[in-house]
């Protein structure tokens, strides 16, 4: 099942690539310029009985040196299935688009990143057709982000430190680190930035620490109408609930899903905390924008605009 974390875990890639900037800086090659990365469709499938998803991909164009492709996958556990996958992912892609591939998967334990690094190779006796050997982002190769001036130089990096290291016993201190950066940013950044980690912490032990950690800091900026003073002095929902719509229009739209504006009015006008939640979720998994009202009482879908 796809959760808010792993899709948080990859999805960061997609409108901040810096974040990648880690993994260029080990294999001892120059981060690619932001306006060098073109998204492109995660689909690798090839015929309709058996469907196949790339977390994401990335195309890198630099303006000099040959262009790439990025394949990252979001990993929670170890999964013997995945090393075929991953495997197809890499021919699939470099056949299709007729350029090298760099597998990167992001994982948030230790476990799971050592088993992650591979080598899987394919072979026969003694004899090996292609090895797949995936780049890991994981706790040995994210650093832990415990300086506020970096967070504020690098709120992605911060935010997939936040993640990557949500089961490390430092997780707290990482957090507080967090918290405290992300009050240089402006309003909007700053909004982004914690509603993106609170997602990515969804399932982790430590999310309760983190929304403890934005009730407090409401504290340092009283009465300039701040999102946590909306969400959380003043006890208002209606800023967490248009940032929430928001969020779910913005899932489906980089996942391709197309939003008839009906359905898209249904989705900005609603109030209740709860359902957007919920829709915010389908989101995730989606294939039609009528997936988000199944089996949901008293709704309806609306008819297409």
């Amino acid at each position: 099942m796809v959760t808010s974390t792993h899709e948080a875990a990859h999805r960061i890639f997609q409108d901040h690539p810096e974040a990648l900037d880690l993994v260029f800086e080990t294999l001892g090659v120059p981060p690619p310029a932001k306006e060098d990365y073109t998204a492109l469709t995660p689909d690798a499938t090839e015929i309709r009985p058996l469907e196949r998803r790339v977390d994401t991909v990335l195309k890198v164009e630099p303006p000099e040196g040959e262009s790439y492709l990025l394949a990252i996958e979001s990993q929670t556990k170890q999964d013997p299935d995945k090393a075929a996958s991953w495997s197809y992912y890499v021919a699939y892609l470099s056949a299709k688009y007729a350029m090298p591939v760099l597998l990167v998967v992001v994982c948030r334990d230790r476990p799971t990143a050592n088993w992650a690094a591979g080598p899987f190779p394919c072979a026969v006796g003694t004899w090996t057709t292609q090895v797949t050997h995936p780049f890991v982002l994981g706790p040995d190769t994210v650093p832990e982000i415990t300086d506020e001036s970096t967070v504020a130089r690098q709120p992605a990096l911060a935010v997939l430190s936040a993640i990557v290291h949500s089961e490390s016993r430092r997780a707290p201190a990482i957090l507080e680190t967090l918290a405290r950066g992300f009050q240089s940013l402006g309003r909007g950044p700053t909004k982004y930035w914690c509603e993106a980690t609170e997602v990515g912490l969804e399932n982790t032990p430590v999310r309760v620490k983190w929304r403890e950690l934005m009730s407090k800091v409401i504290t340092y900026f009283p009465g300039h109408g701040t999102l946590f003073e909306e969400t959380y002095l003043e006890g208002k929902a209606e800023g967490l609930t248009e940032d929430r719509a928001s969020l779910v229009l913005r899932v489906l739209d980089k996942r391709g899903v197309d939003v008839p504006e009906g359905t898209r009015e249904r989705i900005t006008s609603c109030t209740d905390l709860d359902t957007l939640t919920l829709w915010f979720d389908r989101s995730l998994t989606a294939t039609t924008a009528d997936d988000l009202f199944a089996d949901t009482p008293g709704n309806d879908s609306p008819p297409a605009s």
